[in-house]
């Protein structure tokens, strides 16, 4: 698929919305191009899937088969 997301696995929340590049860091271009607070509040509404805590108690992430869901549901203009 041309986002470059992984078949499987663990999306955190910067790999979502995008990270802008730092002195340490590369930037991270946005596969859903929202702040942070309106992924937040689509998550809520159930606009965007929730996140697991598979990984750990403090680990919020996303599965990948959710959020590629999500964008092939955005690009046919369905609603999330």
């Amino acid at each position: 698929m041309a986002t470059g997301l992984p078949d499987t696995g663990y999306l955190r929340l910067w790999h979502i919305v995008g990270r802008p590049e730092t002195d340490t860091t590369p930037a991270i271009p946005a596969i859903i191009p929202v702040s942070k607070s309106t992924w937040w509040a689509g998550v809520r509404s159930g606009r965007y899937p929730q996140p697991t805590r598979a990984l750990g108690a403090r680990i919020t992430a996303w599965r990948a088969e959710d959020i590629r869901a999500l964008v092939e549901s955005l690009s046919k203009g369905e609603a999330a």
